[in-house]
């Protein structure tokens, strides 16, 4: 099989970056499930924009705060200052955000943000942004999709990319010749207990990197959103109850109906406090109070979350609802510039499976789908910026030996645990600095 230009992944970055390419090149997107099947689908809060230039300085001491100043500057002005182009495009792709009656962009806050700056689409921006993209994707004759499609290996020599091992929906095992390969595989939930990801979502970007020397970046970076729905059952993805309800209003209550934290604080800080008040309290969850906020605007805001909740038998009007932190974002990543380029030639990487330093150690809230859709576009511009000088390798291509594919649940599993172990010995390593920082202040 051959491509021009091979995308492993159909969330928001991986159907953005592919709708940004010319139409005269062949562009092959795969995805490991349903092309609905991502985390961009479940996105609730909305996406930060840029209102104007005096919103600027705002968002970006709101972007660097939460991420605790580790952030790469570079990289949060090239996201801010490209979000009204990205908008337009989403606009003119169809895409139906929230408006005034006079047509304009409606506008909320979440937490750590000082201004409302977030567009959205009641509580499910991320299905309004991502299927609109995959509507348009389909109109595209230049664009094949793929789905139940899962890479295997990168096919590469001496650190250039020359395309990609999958394993097709029947089971086949085939190589995928590409002059560039754009890893889009999302985030790392599936390694995890309790996770608002898709089970499906494993890293697999991470073990490709991994299993070539490709560089990694802040891989201990990883997000727990402070409210899911609490459930007992072990294999239920985590239901998000949106960062925009606290930022309407809602509260966080203990075991005793008093609250303890400010709810608008940056979401690493309230997860702790969440964690913290869990073990003082002696239970498994706390109750988030949705009451704060009029029965007309839970309906008309967040009809998904209230619909969830009464599923689960309750009622956000009247009662509480028991939320508990779990596993939502990986700030970490494979390494990539500010054109989404990897340490590896022809090689890219885009969303969340990449880093760039936009969020430093802590996201801040609803700036995913926008950094993921502002890098996807640099690296469709930055590929046929350089297709000029593509290398090929038909040679390896052609003698590459199937062989040690044969066994691909091996491999899977293998590749599982190379992330994992790769994740856990960074969170030490970060644990150890920040004993010996403490021991040297005499804490």
């Amino acid at each position: 099989m051959k491509t021009d230009i091979l995308i492993v992944g159909s969330g928001c970055a991986g159907l953005y970056c592919a709708l940004n390419l010319p139409e005269e090149k062949d562009v092959l997107v795969i995805t490991k499930a349903e092309a609905e099947c991502n985390d961009s689908y479940l996105a609730q809060g909305g996406m930060c924009m840029l209102k104007d230039e005096t919103d600027y300085n705002s968002f970006f001491v709101d972007t660097m705060r939460a991420g605790h100043y580790e952030n790469d500057g570079k990289s949060v002005d090239i996201m801010i200052r490209s979000s009204q182009d990205v908008v337009e495009d989403l606009l003119r792709y169809g895409a139906d955000f929230q408006k005034d009656e006079n047509g304009e962009l409606l506008f909320t806050r979440e937490g750590a943000h000082s201004e409302k700056r977030i567009i959205y689409r009641e509580d499910v921006t991320g299905q309004e942004i991502t299927s609109t993209l995959l509507e348009e994707v389909r109109r595209h004759r230049n664009i094949r999709l793929m789905e139940h499609t899962t890479m295997i290996d990168l096919i590469a020599e001496d650190n250039v990319c020359y395309g990609a091992v999958v394993q097709l929906e029947d089971g086949t095992v085939t190589k995928i010749e590409a002059d560039f390969v754009v890893m889009a595989t999302g985030g790392i939930g599936g390694l995890y207990r309790h996770s608002t990801n898709y089970r499906h979502l494993t890293g697999d970007a991470l073990a490709m990197a991994i299993r070539h020397g490709i560089e990694l970046k802040d891989v201990d970076y990883v997000q727990i959103h402070p409210t899911t729905f609490y459930s007992k059952e072990d294999n239920d993805r985590s239901f998000l109850i949106s960062e925009s309800v606290r930022g309407e209003g809602a509260v966080l209550r203990d075991k005793n109906g008093n609250r303890f934290v400010n709810e608008l604080l940056p979401r690493d800080v309230v997860t702790k406090a969440i964690l913290e008040q869990m073990e003082k309290d002696g239970t498994e969850h706390v109750w988030e109070d949705l009451r704060p906020i009029p029965a007309e605007e839970l309906e008309n805001h967040f009809p998904n979350i209230v619909e969830y909740c009464r599923q689960k038998g309750y009622d956000v009007t009247k009662e509480c609802i028991p939320v508990v932190p779990a596993q939502h974002y990986f700030m970490g990543g494979v390494k990539v510039n500010h054109q989404s380029r990897t340490s590896m030639e022809q090689l890219y990487a885009v969303g969340e499976t990449a880093c760039n330093g936009v969020h430093g150690k802590n996201r801040l809230a609803s700036n995913s789908l926008l950094e993921s859709l502002v890098f996807a576009k640099r690296a469709a511009q930055d590929m046929m910026a350089c297709q000029d000088s593509v290398k090929k390798n038909l040679g390896l291509i052609e003698h590459l030996d199937m062989g040690c594919y044969e066994d691909v649940e091996t491999l899977t599993r293998e590749n599982r645990r190379l992330v994992k172990k790769e994740i856990e010995a960074a969170q030490a390593c970060a644990r150890a600095e920040q004993d010996s920082e403490k021991t040297e202040k005499g804490e």
